[in-house]
């Protein structure tokens, strides 16, 4: 039950039964939303309806707010309304409404805030497309996470969603690796090596040159660079692809597709394809372009060139695709590769990119407003870089100079949950500190762990319920038929209030393609749900578990059973694991190789009561070390 949704349902009937002239004006009406009111204290929800139609309509928006304020005079879920400032209408719901919301949660279970916000368009994530040129570094880790977590959103919100990586094969530096593996070969034949400047110094690559040793014997080494190049980068591209992957999977990130940039060159491939349309819609010239302002760079040519006419398409300059070698420029594969995914049918082109592409943003979004006649949209999103800190002190990396702090080494020390969260808790645009110390504390302060502390506790609440009330019935079934109308203090009704907001949270994270949203939501909502605990301590009548009164006891516990599954639900989403013992934390902060699809397999499928019920019979003298 997504409140919010059901609300702007009603507004919007309430407007159309009060002015039928706005029935087809369905642009007008999508603009109207219903949200949380800026203030608590002004009600439950509101809306700015009236000031949406109100110019429309040629009338005073208080008075349209008047209007629709009366078509809820009879509405029984709505205890007042309220119209404030210069036209929002407010609305206290009666508690009853979120009675519902929590009965919803229990009824959906995994798929409470599942939407259908999609409707099933083809969206394409393209995100982390690291050179193949070695391990994944850190600055490559962000985009990953924001990528994997966005495409899983994207899904969860009802998009057809696939996840691509984009490999870059077909530049100079492939041949620089393969020149630079060659060098490896040499070494394990033996010789003593030095590795020139502008190479890759990395002792990732000794294995593969250990590797072209099993393959070719000494085959190569009489043989002239023409000769050796090809085999040998193939081959090392090959190893490098497996290095990537296998690093992708310490975080659980699988793509559906790995896309070869080779596959775009060559005679009548997609660029001389994509080259030959454009030609024939008109939209290449031969012509010369202005000086960039500012510096010149060392390539710049004043010639007449081979130009596609982005201005066109909001670009703020038209750009080259054809070099003075007669080569294609990068951007001229950027085309072919965008309109190949135009060709599969996606609509919806989202581009996860690293900070050193800033600037990419409109010649892409042009490229593809070309290439699909204005049916598909490129959304390009950009990953600032991570600063890594260990105590506050800047930890060096130089992926040249083979001095890098990997995403092996990352996971390997702080393990995959506390990675994953920590990348996501903030917006992907904004630059990031990422301290090891921190990321690695058991506190509050550690956003991971506060969250996930939260759904173990929940577990906890239901083993001290099994422990202090041992005849009450805490099966699913129970726990729908709890009579939650003995929810009704403030905190009872805030936290429901605030689980309720979660279906809204995912539809607009969705739509914005930020899901640091949820993560932001998961660690208010484990705080609001620590604040409910601590208050227990003080006022035992607030205690999640009461011995003296098993019906309220029980419909708290329901109140329970929804954070563990919107918290759950909310992990998931992040790619984020769901502990269910404290002390199960306290092994992952030791043990950070934990494999979370494992974890995951011990969370799911099992009615929760039972499980809970098992867990006790099996551990009855367990308190959960710091719970109540």
């Amino acid at each position: 039950m997504d409140v919010f949704a059901l609300f702007e349902g009603r507004v919007t009937d309430a407007l159309i039964a009060s002015f039928p002239e706005l029935a087809d004006n369905r642009e007008l009406l999508g603009r109207v939303v219903v949200e949380p009111p800026r203030d608590a204290a002004h009600g439950d929800l509101s809306t700015n309806a009236a000031m949406v139609v109100a110019k429309p309509l040629g009338k005073n928006p208080r008075e349209v707010a008047t209007a629709i304020s009366e078509r809820f005079s009879g509405d029984a879920d709505v205890a007042s309304v309220e119209i404030a400032g210069p036209g929002f209408i407010n609305f206290r719901l009666q508690q009853s409404v979120w009675h519902k919301v929590l009965s919803s949660i229990a009824e959906l279970g995994d798929d409470f805030g599942r939407a259908d916000v999609g409707q099933g368009e083809k969206v394409n994530v393209e995100y982390v497309s690291a050179n193949p040129t070695g391990p994944m570094h850190v600055g490559h880790t962000r985009g990953a996470v924001y990528g994997d977590a966005l495409a899983s959103l994207l899904a969860y919100a009802g998009y057809d969603v696939s996840k691509e990586y984009y490999i870059n094969d077909a530049g100079s530096q492939v041949d620089t690796l393969a020149r630079s593996a060659f060098l490896r070969y040499r070494e394990a034949l033996g010789e003593t090596i030095e590795i020139p400047a502008g190479f890759y110094p990395g002792d990732y690559l000794i294995p593969v040159g250990q590797a072209l040793v099993e393959e070719f014997g000494n085959s190569l080494l009489d043989k002239p660079e023409a000769a050796w190049l090809a085999p040998v980068k193939q081959h090392v591209l090959a190893a490098m692809m497996e290095l990537i992957k296998a690093d992708l999977k310490k975080l659980n990130i699988e793509h559906d597709v790995f896309f070869s940039e080779k596959t775009l060159h060559g005679q009548g491939g997609d660029i001389d394809l994509t080259l030959d349309w454009l030609r024939e819609q008109g939209l290449v010239y031969e012509g010369r372009l202005e000086p960039p302002k500012g510096k010149l760079p060392d390539d710049w040519e004043d010639r007449e060139q081979t130009l596609f006419r982005a201005t066109e398409f909001g670009d703020d300059v038209d750009r080259a695709l054809i070099k003075s070698d007669g080569s294609y420029t990068y951007f001229a594969a950027d085309i072919a590769y965008h309109r190949n995914k135009v060709l599969r049918g996606f609509t919806t082109l989202i581009d996860v990119l690293g900070a050193d592409h800033a600037g990419y943003a409109t010649r892409i979004q042009a490229a593809v407003k070309a290439v699909s006649g204005g049916k598909a949209s490129a959304d390009v999103r950009f990953c600032q870089l991570v600063k890594l800190l260990r105590n506050g002190e800047p930890v060096k990396m130089s992926k040249r100079s083979g001095d890098l702090v990997t995403l092996a080494d990352v996971v390997e020390e702080v393990g995959v949950d506390a990675t994953r969260f920590m990348l996501l808790f903030r917006r992907n645009d904004a630059p990031l500190d990422f301290d090891f110390a921190l990321v690695k504390e058991q506190s509050k302060d550690n956003p991971v762990f506060y969250v996930q502390y939260a759904y173990a506790r929940t577990f906890s609440i239901f083993r001290n319920a099994a422990r202090d009330l041992p005849d009450l019935v805490t099966t699913e079934a129970a726990l729908a038929g709890a009579d939650l109308s003995l929810l009704s203090t403030s905190d009872e009704i805030e936290l429901i209030r605030l689980l309720g907001s979660w279906p809204r949270q995912v539809a607009a994270a969705a739509r914005a393609h930020e899901p640091h949203r949820l993560a932001f939501y998961l660690h208010e909502l484990a705080a609001q749900f620590h604040a409910f605990w601590g208050k227990g301590k003080e006022d035992p009548s607030l205690r999640f578990v009461n011995d003296d009164d098993p019906k309220l006891t029980l419909a708290r516990l329901a109140l329970v059973d929804g954070v563990r599954r919107v918290l759950g639900n909310g992990l998931d989403l992040l790619g984020v694991s769901a502990p269910q013992e404290l002390s199960y934390l306290r092994r992952i902060a030791v043990n950070s190789s934990v494999d979370m699809l494992a974890i995951k397999g011990k969370l799911k499928r099992k009615t929760f009561g039972a499980l809970l019920y098992e867990r006790h019979q099996a551990q009855p003298g367990e308190r959960g070390a710091g719970f109540r």
